[in-house]
């Protein structure tokens, strides 16, 4: 494999069954975790999704291991359902990587982030985002 960030995607990508906005829809509705990695800025910018949790990416691998003595209450073991977002599907691919190489089998990624999300005219929250840090 030649190297560079192109490569790194691409092999993040290999065997994650990346996610379609509607998809992330439905796997919420079952209890998928959806986990929001934008920025505060990209937020403001774009909107906020309706019952995801916002963590940083910066602390996502620790929020999000069951065995972190920093995690959130949601992560109750390594069979979770989890849904990575981002503004446009790339770097939530790099953090569903890491999640799984946690041994988070079940993490996922939605393709083209938040603007497909807007370009399928899903809804966006009227509520503050749950934020977790």
């Amino acid at each position: 494999m030649s190297p560079g960030v192109e490569a790194l995607l691409e092999q993040a990508r290999a065997g994650i069954n990346r996610l379609t906005p509607q998809e992330t829809v439905r796997a919420a509705s079952r209890g998928a975790l959806v986990i929001d990695t934008r920025t505060d800025v990209q937020r403001g910018e774009q909107g906020d999704l309706p019952g995801v949790i916002v963590i940083d990416r910066t602390v996502l691998e620790w929020r999000l291991d069951p065995a972190s003595d920093w995690r959130i209450p949601e992560a109750t073991g390594y069979d979770l359902e989890i849904v990575v977002v981002c503004r446009q599907g790339y770097s939530s691919s790099l953090a569903a990587a890491s999640l799984r190489a946690l041994g988070l089998h079940r993490a996922s990624d939605m393709i083209g982030g938040v603007e497909a999300w807007r370009s399928a005219g899903l809804p966006f929250s009227d509520r503050p985002a749950d934020v977790r840090y």
